[in-house]
């Protein structure tokens, strides 16, 4: 019995020693291969760590740059954020080209892009054009209001039609104070984006536009709220 052991711990052994020798062997073999041949192969060598290297290095600038980009946006944002905060006092206080104005930057802060304010005489019914973050065109209607009053059906009509006018995609309704419930139901019914007064403080406070249409035809509260609101701003 031992001798078998014996016999097989020296036959394994003798394997492991072919096995060295062999790599042994390969690898001096190989580093003659490559001796004789450096002149024809350094060429690839040289340009195939070159090209490692460049494209590493460009993978690192090109992860750092985008990291500090995302960060640069990030800052921006939350610095456009807190630069466009107003109370809505202030905003009430603002003439009617001031908080065009002023909705206009709110559209460019959450990444809308071609934004212009175009509100004048014979506008067509837009105060403000542009395009979503996600490249539809948007119209907006503002109405800078006292809190007291309502907005009409008709207003929103109007809305309707300046949409058509101008072929967008999207037709957005901001307003200082609040719609009348046959307004809300004529937006609703027709997808425009009604942004009455509580959301217009939502979205003052950094709430996207795009998500502001998750709440659309919301918020205007029941009649205990129309109650103190009345009585608030009598």
């Amino acid at each position: 019995m031992a001798v078998r052991k014996n016999r097989r711990r020296s036959a394994a052994r003798k394997r492991r020693e072919d096995r060295r020798k062999a790599a042994l062997i390969a690898g001096i073999a190989g580093v003659a291969l490559l001796v004789l041949l450096w002149s024809v192969i350094w060429p690839y060598v040289v340009g195939t760590l070159t090209l490692g290297t460049v494209g590493g290095g460009g993978w690192w600038l090109w992860k750092t740059d985008r990291l500090i980009r995302g960060d640069d946006e990030k800052w921006r944002h939350e610095n456009a954020v807190s630069a466009g905060h107003r109370t809505l006092a202030e905003v009430d206080a603002m003439e009617a080209t001031e908080f065009e104005d002023f909705v206009a930057d709110l559209c460019r802060r959450d990444g809308c892009t071609e934004v212009r304010r175009v509100g004048r005489t014979g506008d067509d019914g837009a105060d403000v054009r542009g395009r979503l973050p996600d490249g539809r065109t948007m119209v907006i209607q503002c109405k800078r209001y006292n809190p007291k009053r309502k907005i009409s059906s008709g207003e929103v009509r109007d809305l309707l039609g300046s949409q058509v006018h101008f072929r967008a995609d999207v037709a957005i309704f901001v307003t200082t104070t609040y719609f009348s419930g046959p307004a809300e139901r004529c937006a609703v019914q027709n997808a425009v984006l009604a942004v009455h007064r509580d959301h217009l403080g939502l979205w003052n406070t950094g709430t996207a536009l795009p998500a502001l249409t998750a709440v659309n035809g919301s918020g205007q509260g029941d009649r205990r709220h129309a109650v103190r609101r009345k009585e608030t701003y009598e």
